[in-house]
């Protein structure tokens, strides 16, 4: 095995959702890039939809790192993404310290777990927005409660006036903690969301006019001289990413079907893989050479009636199913089933290769990690193997008469009712696969 270098990283994070760290991520990656540097994008947590933005802002793939769903092996594969970088970008979840109860591969999910993992110093954006030095209590109380966790300091955000600047900046000074950049309150710079989060990026009407919005803004907030010389690289791990179900893969993939983990992917083609990408918004079949379909997560409940009415999509997919392998997960299950019904009301009639029906009328939230213990073999996967993945979704389950494909429990071993199904060639999962368990 060859030597890797590691490059300096920090990991942008903060004591809470809704702070504009990713604002923060995306400006600070593509002022980076546009400076010469190799900047690599990564993710702390299971999360499908930063990525591509991440990916757009440096113009390199973003991968995932998960210390609860992935084992330490997979965890250094997706390290290694990083070579030739000049510097690592990453993006926490949550807040800072954010977890489960129960630990899981290598952790118990928080971003923090990731930075001490991966030797990356901690940038914590803070929204000062109703409080001046007070702030510096909540950044003095992330700042000392892991010692173990290297620092960087802080990035000030919402701040209304420079008045409100200096007394926050008063703060930070007698709690000693380094303010790396202050961002005046702006009310322009938000993502557009919809329920499951931010919009894809390839919806975003001007991702890149805004991106570079974002750059422009954080050059003249924000000491980049002082993010870079607080970056510092870890020590280089190594491993291997999943290998592939099959040879040749029929991969859903449009607006209604874009959420896959890159790690999987890119596992799948470095190992030799074919991905035979087709779009059933645009009516296409799967390639008929492909060894499997996979239709991964996404928005089919945006759009039920041209899903219901592209019949050359339909009938493709039909005769795959015939004789060979169709996975789908989350949005892919909901496509196999029988029906889906929309938020008005409407019922939507699917591809009917599983009887299951959902409906997005009657919504309520989804959202955790899940394990797995497979009843029959999936997506290369033997029965028996036990895997590590997360549900994020809003549909409820009306009709599910198939067989069940696995055992599936919470974070802390507790069932659920979401067991997935499958009837002859064809399984899903509403959980989105991250990893095989080894613990």
């Amino acid at each position: 095995m060859t030597d890797m270098t590691m490059p300096p990283g920090i990991l942008i994070s903060a004591p809470s959702s809704g702070t504009g760290k990713t604002t923060v991520m995306l400006g600070l990656l593509r002022a980076l890039a546009e400076d010469g540097l190799k900047v690599q994008p990564f993710k702390s947590g299971p999360d499908y939809i930063d990525p591509a933005f991440h990916h757009a802002a440096a113009r390199r793939p973003a991968f995932n790192l998960d210390t609860w769903a992935m084992p330490p092996a997979l965890a250094g594969g997706i390290s290694e993404q990083a070579q030739g970088a000049d510097i690592v970008v990453a993006e926490g979840s949550m807040g800072l310290f954010d977890g489960v109860a129960t630990r899981g591969e290598n952790g118990f999910g928080s971003s923090a777990e990731t930075a001490l993992m991966m030797g990356w110093p901690v940038v914590l954006v803070i929204d000062v927005g109703g409080q001046a030095q007070s702030a510096a209590a909540t950044a003095l109380g992330f700042k000392t409660y892991n010692p173990d966790l290297p620092f960087a300091g802080v990035i000030l955000n919402r701040c209304a006036s420079p008045r409100h600047e200096r007394l926050a900046r008063l703060g930070m000074d007698k709690a000693g903690v380094n303010v790396l950049g202050v961002l005046p309150r702006r009310g322009d710079l938000a993502l557009p969301e919809r329920h499951l989060g931010l919009i894809q990026a390839v919806e975003h009407p001007d991702l890149e006019e805004a991106i570079n919005g974002y750059a422009e803004f954080l050059r003249e907030h924000v000491d980049l001289d002082a993010i870079k010389a607080a970056a510092r690289a870890g020590e280089a791990k190594f491993g291997t990413l999943p290998k592939p179900p099959a040879q040749r893969i029929a991969l859903a993939r449009d607006a209604a079907f874009s959420f896959t983990y890159p790690h999987l992917l890119t596992g799948w083609r470095d190992a030799g893989a074919e991905i035979l990408p087709f779009s059933p918004l645009a009516d296409e079949a799967p390639d008929p050479g492909a060894d499997m379909v996979w239709l991964p997560g996404g928005y089919p409940e945006l759009h039920a009636g041209k899903l219901a009415a592209n019949q050359t999509y339909l009938t493709g997919l039909r005769n795959h199913a015939q004789t060979k392998p169709v996975h789908g997960e989350c949005g892919g299950y909901m496509a196999l089933g029988t029906a889906l019904i929309d938020k008005e009301g409407t019922r939507h009639e699917m591809a009917g290769l599983l009887g299951l029906v959902t409906s997005y009328e009657k919504r309520k939230f989804h959202l955790g990690y899940r394990q797995a213990t497979l009843n029959a073999p999936m997506l290369g996967f033997d029965t028996g193997a036990r895997l590590r993945g997360h549900e994020f979704h809003y549909t409820t389950i009306l009709e599910e008469p198939d067989e069940p494909l696995a055992q599936v429990g919470d974070a802390d071993g507790n069932p659920v009712p979401e067991t997935g199904s499958i009837k002859g060639h064809v399984t899903g999962t509403f959980f989105h696969l991250i990893a095989e368990a080894t613990s």
